[in-house]
């Protein structure tokens, strides 16, 4: 397959379990790394998602939007279209590759570290930022609706510079 035709196919959605069957095989390397993470979370590494997975998760962990991912793609050169970056990155969230942050339900961030944990919102400079407290616990939860169960609980803690 020339690269002319294999560009057509690099939006192809495969099923994706959250991380199905096997554990990546991380390296240290990440170009490799990503390419693990794609084949282990049942995503066919395109070039593009490759090119993404590249710029979102070889340089640790970190909250980005959309157009800031598209952003670094564009002067990193990467010919990927917005509408790639929100495909993509609703992608890598279904297969639990990535975790989806909402902010005012306004702004939605995606944070490469998926463990649990909660976040400080800086409101000046609209930045998130991981909660490093282990301990942190809700003293009591509200009663779930019949049917329903607890998926995960997000928090975000809003600051702002004093006056």
């Amino acid at each position: 397959m020339n690269e002319n035709t294999a560009s057509h196919h690099d939006d192809d959605v495969h099923a994706a379990a959250p991380l199905s069957g096997r554990q990546p095989a991380l390296t240290g390397c990440p170009w490799h790394d990503v390419n693990e993470m794609l084949q282990s979370a049942g995503l066919r590494p395109t070039r593009q998602r490759m090119a993404l997975g590249w710029l979102l998760f070889g340089k640790g962990a970190r909250h980005l939007t959309a157009e800031m991912l598209y952003e670094e793609a564009t002067l990193a050169k990467v010919p990927v279209s917005l509408a790639t970056v929100y495909n993509t990155l609703n992608q890598l969230t279904d297969a639990g590759l990535l975790r989806q942050v909402s902010v005012d339900g306004t702004k939605t961030y995606f944070d490469t570290n998926v463990t649990t944990h909660h976040h400080y919102y800086l409101e000046n400079s609209h930045e998130l930022v991981d909660i490093e407290d282990p301990h942190l616990v809700l003293s009591k939860m509200p009663e779930v609706p019949e049917g329903y169960e607890i998926s995960r609980i997000d928090m975000v803690v809003r600051l702002r510079k004093k006056r």
